[in-house]
């Protein structure tokens, strides 16, 4: 008998004579794909079901054949991948990842792409604390436990291993051969609902974790054999020698703020009264107009400091150095102090630090930090960074970085300390599908008031000292606030709402740093409503630090405008 008959035949056998006695190993693995296709893939099918208002036999034949492609597609992995050596293992692993993705997808609105892939393996344990809940927990019992515990105790017949290789691949190419028909039968009607729905793709699971981990594991290895690419070699300050007074540059990274609630953004609520005031004093420029480069932290943080801008970021896989790395090669001290999960790489070659470890019992309650201890150890850290110069060795100004805890979420509660939650009541969970919508905006509004407060407690630090300062501030991405049943951020950018993509970006300038660069008054605000994104961070930095390098594209400063010559310096 050809081994695609016998395959089939072994398959029917299976299916009709498993029970009672050890599994046909076919069988055992159609239950697998079965369980994944229909419980582990729960939000594509209701995502689907969802797309049209009327569902007649059309929609219900175009769901049918959907669900045979998923199984079909399934079969033929599992077909390849399973075997019994790691059988029982590799049959848990399937079944958490199918969980864990449901739930996020259902709870948050997310979908599994490379960049979320990305994301997750960065996470740190604060993260992962702030997203256990009880509903969470129950899935995992429900489709990761139970079941899993079910797996591993059926008994499953022994065959010869090359018996075995050749009806289980004769199985995948029945499968396959299969889910060609059923493609070829709808692909009209398959086609342009992927194109119309393209979140869809990332929505089918297992494949889109495999999807996903393949691409992350393809660039890192990619990179991992390439050498770091050197820049600013030849970065130098724009004025040679040394500055007179040299500056004191604090850039913040803020985290998740949108502009849709941004007080300065024209938002109902001023959120933002601080800020608000300097800016009435002629103090403080908005940028009212500007996209991030990602929707998650992983690829926005990278791609600020990058030269490359946000297109080429995404398909280049040849490791650069950063901004950092040529203000400090042009003679600049360098510091990133992180109230977050880490500089994303950014950080690795100048002096850096982290709050993880602080025990500060106001700032620090429950073993994480408000954002406002960055402030508290800054003054210190920046003391070591002068003792660890070299004798004699002058710096040509000093560039901190802070990178905010800000409104992280899905626990947007804890990012706020109590005396200053305004607006109530706040939701107090982190599975905002259980609080109304106004009191997840209610929680959000008060971490977006603390950074206001962070900020304007950065401008009155940095009025007290006595060299030139400034201080711009940008967040990575933004978030979604159930808008679209859509929760947090990480949207592929291609398909990403606004509200994920369109973020807050401020700058003070001390008038003696604006004299020093020899810049005319706010001659910045005329880019203050232009249309800018992190592309333009690289560049823009470097203007305003007054360091020069042909890595630098005019186009792409925001500082553009201030035509003076940069005043003579010492």
């Amino acid at each position: 008998m050809p081994p695609f008959l016998d395959s089939f035949s072994a398959f029917s056998r299976a299916v009709s004579g498993a029970f009672g006695r050890p599994w046909h190993p076919f069988s055992l693995l159609l239950v697998m794909a079965l369980w994944l296709t229909t419980l582990g893939n729960l939000p594509l099918w209701r995502a689907m079901w969802a797309l049209t208002e009327t569902h007649g036999l059309r929609t219900g034949l175009g769901l049918l054949g959907m669900g045979v492609i998923v199984f079909t597609a399934t079969t033929v992995l599992l077909s390849l991948l399973v075997w019994p050596l790691w059988r029982k293992p590799l049959g848990v692993v399937l079944l958490m990842v199918a969980a864990a993705n449901s739930y996020f997808m259902t709870a948050y609105g997310v979908v599994i792409d490379p960049s979320m892939m990305a994301n997750t393996v960065q996470t740190d344990v604060r993260e992962v604390r702030d997203l256990l809940s009880g509903s969470m927990l129950l899935v995992l019992m429900l489709g990761v436990v139970l079941p899993g515990a079910w797996w591993w105790r059926q008994p499953v017949q022994q065959w010869p291993a090359m018996r075995l290789l050749g009806r289980q691949l004769g199985l995948a190419a029945v499968a396959l051969v299969l889910m060609m028909v059923v493609i070829w039968a709808s692909f009209q009607d398959l086609a342009s609902t992927m194109r119309n729905h393209k979140s869809l793709r990332y929505m089918v699971n297992p494949f889109n974790t495999v999807y996903a981990s393949g691409r992350l594991l393809v660039g890192q290895t990619t990179q991992a054999r390439m050498s770091l690419q050197p820049m600013g070699e030849d970065a130098a300050m724009a004025n040679a020698g040394v500055p007179a007074s040299p500056p004191l540059i604090v850039l913040v990274v803020g985290e998740t703020v949108r502009a849709a609630n941004f007080g300065l953004a024209g938002y109902a609520r001023d959120t933002t009264p601080q800020l608000r005031q300097l800016q009435n004093s002629g103090e403080l420029t908005y940028f009212s107009n500007v996209r991030s480069c990602g929707t998650n932290t992983q690829v926005s943080v990278p791609c600020m400091f990058s030269h490359l801008g946000r297109e080429a970021q995404a398909k280049n896989d040849i490791p650069y150095e950063n901004l950092l790395d040529v203000l400090q090669r042009a003679g600049m001290q360098v510091l990133w102090l992180d109230n977050q999960s880490g500089c994303k790489g950014v950080c690795d070659r100048v002096p850096n630090a982290s709050t993880l470890t602080l025990k500060d019992p106001k700032l620090c309650p429950d073993g994480e930090c408000f954002d406002e201890i960055l402030l508290r150890v800054l003054p210190e850290r920046l003391a070591e960074l002068d003792k660890a110069r070299p004798a004699g060795q002058p710096s040509a100004g000093t560039v901190v970085v802070l990178h905010q805890m800000g409104n992280h979420g899905p626990a947007y509660f804890k990012r706020t300390p109590a005396d200053m939650k305004l607006y109530q009541p706040e939701c107090r969970t982190n599975v905002l599908q259980d609080c109304p919508a106004q009191d997840i905006v209610n929680a959000y509004d008060n971490a977006v008031r603390y950074t206001d407060h962070f900020l304007g407690e950065t401008v009155r630090w940095l009025k007290t000292q006595k060299r030139p300062t400034a201080m711009l501030y940008v967040s990575d991405h933004g978030e979604s606030l159930g808008e679209k049943g859509l929760y947090l951020h990480g949207m592929p950018y291609m398909m990403a709402p606004q509200e994920q993509t369109h973020v807050p970006m401020a700058l003070w300038m001390s008038k003696s740093l604006q004299k020093q660069n020899g810049w005319e008054a706010n001659c910045w605000q005329k880019q203050a409503e232009n249309a800018l994104s992190h592309d333009h961070y690289f560049h823009s930095v470097l203007s305003l630090a007054q360091v020069k390098t042909r890595w630098q594209q005019p186009e792409l400063d925001m500082f553009s405008a201030c035509k003076a010559k940069p005043a003579q310096r010492g």
